[in-house]
């Protein structure tokens, strides 16, 4: 039987670490003491279980939220925001253009193209206010580029060091 006809291995015992859909969110909006819980949370579930918990962790965090009625630079407030961000997946657009964030409010979260810069996008919604100038210290990780280029065929990522 060839190995395509056999389809993929499923007998192993699986154990889930870490959701972990969009970089960083995990990180900053689940607590310590959450940790399992939200990972052992379906998708479907996550934002029914912890938007709550998202958006009172956000407003502790960022002045930008400080303030009824604030918005991110996605004209979107601590509840519209945190209601995208509390399920924990990484959308890809079928119709358009890919990307974590180009500069089109209508783009931002449709996927993840290599290049995003996807730790600033995240800082800029979390800090940067409704134009991105808010919080400019915190608005930024300042790592603008890789130590290696991108390669142009696949596999694309340039071999480790």
């Amino acid at each position: 039987m060839m190995a395509e006809e056999m389809g993929p291995d499923f007998s192993g015992t699986y154990i889930l670490k870490d959701q972990i859909g969009r970089p960083a969110v995990n990180t900053v909006f689940v607590s310590s003491a959450n940790k399992d819980e939200f990972n052992g949370t379906i998708p479907s579930e996550q934002n029914a279980n912890f938007q709550g918990r998202f958006e009172t962790n956000l407003k502790a965090l960022s002045p930008a939220f400080a303030n009824e009625g604030d918005m991110n630079a996605l004209g979107q407030d601590a509840a519209a925001f945190t209601g995208l961000l509390a399920t924990d997946v990484l959308g890809v657009s079928l119709d358009g253009k890919t990307t974590f964030y180009d500069g089109v409010a209508e783009n931002t979260l449709s996927g993840r193209a290599l290049a995003d810069d996807v730790i600033t996008v995240e800082l800029l919604l979390i800090f940067g206010g409704e134009d991105f100038s808010e919080n400019p210290t915190l608005s930024n990780d300042n790592v603008d580029k890789n130590d290696k280029e991108f390669l142009t065929s696949f596999p694309y990522l340039a071999s480790p060091w």
